[in-house]
């Protein structure tokens, strides 16, 4: 058993590996500002003996006893990181120096939640970790993936400087339940759309690429991780590569055939193409993704549904009787 941290953890992400951490036995500390992260997230967890939850923001320094850190703690969506970018950045420059500076006080091990947007729009196909990227370093998307990049560098920069334990890995397209259903991802845009009848929209002509990994997968790569013998880079996603569009009609026919999908100009510096070479992560970690995307968007889009009619009656319960909703 060890006294674990997760900063972000009432987020997606890190409520699903809290989950697997709280059953294995370990003591858990839940770390969260609730910008994107909701309590209701952890809250089977409230009241256990081995669970903490702490109200944080990691832009500032916190003591703690702790053996590992898992750092998530960064919105990781587009709607969430451009509604203040430089809040975004200071999370991944300033929140990762007070993570790495918590992990050498108490010599702590520390896995770092990088991402694929630091290979940008790639000119590299599929994306190996030793590839550099293409990032623009002041567009739109930049308050991230620059983020990230120099969040890399400090992390790295503190295992040869400090000889700091830390592990990195970067992280492709993520979906699953608890996504936010307003997070702008394209996962949980084309569902909320098709549950609300709406048309599905589509940037572009839904021709770039993506590759959706499930987030039990991810979970158990990160684990893997943070408990092997490897520094990383690791990329870790599904290498199962589709166009936007097939996404968006995958989606649609299991909610609804018959909504019709509309095409909007592509925001700036939008990647044209996206997908993991995993070979790092399956030699290293014997990891690999189990869940298919079918499989995957099925119990995804049952939470959504769920929440969706769990808030319907919530709604009704409160209005006054004999009221038209």
């Amino acid at each position: 058993m060890m006294r674990i941290l997760v900063t972000g953890g009432a987020g997606f992400i890190g409520s699903h590996l809290i989950d697997r951490l709280m059953s294995a036995g370990h003591e858990v500390i839940c770390l969260d500002n609730y910008f994107t992260g909701r309590k209701h997230n952890v809250a089977q967890w409230y009241g256990h003996p081995r669970f903490e939850l702490i109200r944080h923001d990691i832009t500032d320094p916190i003591r703690l006893e702790v053996d590992q850190i898992y750092h998530l703690a960064c919105p990781a969506s587009p709607v969430h990181y451009q509604y203040n970018p430089i809040k975004t950045a200071k999370t991944s420059f300033l929140g990762t120096v007070n993570m790495l500076g918590l992990a050498k006080r108490v010599k702590a091990r520390l896995l770092m939640a990088s991402t694929s947007e630091v290979y940008g729009d790639p000119h590299v196909h599929p994306q190996t970790e030793d590839y550099w990227g293409n990032v623009n370093p002041i567009g739109i998307r930049s308050c991230y993936d620059e983020g990230k990049r120099v969040a890399e560098t400090l992390c790295f920069d503190y295992h040869r400087q400090h000889n700091l334990e830390i592990r990195v890995a970067r992280i492709f397209n993520i979906y699953g339940p608890r996504m936010l259903e307003n997070d702008g991802r394209v996962v949980s845009n084309f569902i909320v759309q098709a549950l609300q009848g709406q048309p599905l929209t589509v940037y572009g002509r839904g021709e770039q690429t993506r590759s959706f990994c499930y987030v039990s997968d991810l979970v158990d790569g990160l684990i893997r991780l943070m408990n092997g013998d490897h520094l990383g880079p690791v990329n870790l996603g599904n290498p199962s590569e589709y166009t936007i569009l097939q996404l968006a009609e995958l989606i649609r026919d299991r909610i609804d055939p018959a909504l019709p999908i509309e095409f909007r100009p592509l925001p700036q510096d939008d990647p044209q193409q996206r997908r993991p070479d995993i070979s790092r992560a399956q030699a290293w970690l014997k990891w690999q993704p189990l869940v298919s995307v079918q499989d995957g968007l099925d119990r995804t889009i049952a939470d959504f549904r769920d929440r969706q009619q769990a808030a319907a009656t919530l709604i009704a319960d409160r209005l006054p009787e004999g009221s038209i909703s």
